[in-house]
């Protein structure tokens, strides 16, 4: 395949596309669902909000990792359908609960513990498949997906927006639906065989994936950057948001679907841009810059500016993370050896979604504590502190892409 060309030419990889947009759109409903049945539904305060998101994506953290690890070890083609095969038991659950009025913060955390699992569980999987089919074309693949990620989630979000003008069940049927699609989709891609099949336990697996993950600083450094920017600015977006709608701006859950929307846009436009211009030489710079430029959009939204203000900043914001999130991708996903590809990429999952969680417990309590916007404040800070760790204490800042034949960016 030429540069001309491009990625978009290639078969397998609108396949790729195709298998996980399904999946994709499931899996964006339950971060709003997961909110707002907590939030607006049962009305639970920011205190019990935040501990229930966290018992409800902690232990993904450690699905992820083993997901990588199995991923390496055989066809991450087959894990994909196995996984998104018994996903929709876990929404079919949900609907019966609530057809029997039945439910409660246990009903709730079940379901929200068994949905974690299925999306920490593939995450690795469809990233380790990404890399096969782009080959040579890492950077504009990972864009291109990530653009792609950023489109299903708003048509998710939006779905999960009616919920309190359709119910829950009607929502809930969608998204049992949706990811039984993407079971049967994905099998259209062909058969992804491990390069370096091992018999050694998932443990020694994930033990060795953690190890070359310490041999190469600069992936080591990116993913501990990625990892703390995500427990402060994905946590605020998860719990900080929400709270924000409801108890400043008095919204419902079409209001809050619509703000995340937009968030979404940005961050799908970003993409899109960098499709034109990559491959870039020097993604780290770029990615540190994006971390810096953050305090200045959520500042914005601390003072309480007005609605149409806070929508625009709420676009700033899915700009800037559109960026940051497919550059740590992309440095991560490039450097990352085959071998070692889909357990280095767990890690940056692990990262990106599992440290939401953590972010939510505490910003949970600083809510209650110190106030609503006040939430925001923590991601405000750690974005400065990250820019210049990044720019003086590590390589990213200096790390140049190993591509062969790049562009200016």
């Amino acid at each position: 395949m030429t540069s001309k060309e491009g990625i978009w030419y290639q078969q397998e990889f609108r396949l790729y596309l195709g298998s996980t947009a399904f999946s994709g759109i499931a899996f964006a409903m339950q971060q709003l669902l997961l909110s707002w049945i907590l939030i607006g539904i049962l009305e639970l305060p920011a205190t019990q909000v935040g501990i229930i998101q966290a018992a409800v994506g902690i232990p993904g953290l450690f699905v992820m990792l083993l997901g990588g690890a199995r991923a390496d070890d055989r066809d991450p083609r087959n894990l994909l359908i196995k996984v998104y095969s018994y996903s929709p038991l876990f929404p079919l659950f949900l609907i019966l609960v609530v057809n029997f009025d039945h439910l409660s913060i246990w009903s709730v955390l079940l379901w929200g513990l068994g949905m974690s699992f299925c999306v920490s569980y593939s995450s690795p999987a469809q990233q380790a498949i990404l890399n096969r089919i782009a080959s040579s074309d890492v950077q504009k693949a990972v864009s291109a997906a990530t653009a792609i990620f950023f489109v299903v989630q708003m048509l998710g979000l939006g779905v999960a927006g009616t919920m309190d003008e359709l119910g829950l069940v009607p929502v809930l049927s969608f998204q049992a639906v949706c990811v039984g699609l993407g079971a049967l989709a994905v099998r259209r891609l062909n058969p992804q065989p491990p390069s370096n099949p091992t018999t050694e336990s998932a443990m020694t697996n994930i033990i060795a994936g953690l190890k070359a993950i310490s041999q190469q600083k600069v992936i080591m450094q990116t993913l501990l950057i990625n990892f703390v920017s995500s427990i402060f600015n994905a946590g605020a977006f998860m719990t900080v948001f929400p709270f924000i709608v409801k108890r400043i701006y008095e919204g419902d859950a079409l209001l809050l679907s619509f703000l995340m929307i937009v968030f979404y846009g940005g961050a799908t436009a970003t993409n899109f841009i960098m499709i034109r211009v990559m491959p870039i030489i020097r993604p780290g710079r770029i990615f540190l810059i994006m971390q810096l430029t953050r305090m200045i959009i959520l500042g914005i939204m601390w003072i309480q500016p007005s609605f149409w203000i806070f929508a625009l900043a709420a676009i700033a914001w899915g700009l800037n993370m559109g960026v940051t999130t497919t550059l740590a991708r992309t440095i991560v996903q490039e450097s990352a050896s085959e071998e070692y590809r889909a357990r280095i990429m767990s890690v940056y999952s692990l990262g990106l979604i599992g440290s939401a969680p953590i972010g939510a417990l505490i910003l949970g309590w600083i809510i209650e504590a110190f106030g609503t916007v006040n939430g925001l404040v923590p991601a405000m800070m750690i974005s400065v502190i990250l820019f210049f760790y990044g720019v003086f204490m590590t390589g990213v800042y200096w790390y140049e892409s190993p591509t062969t034949t790049v562009s200016p960016a």
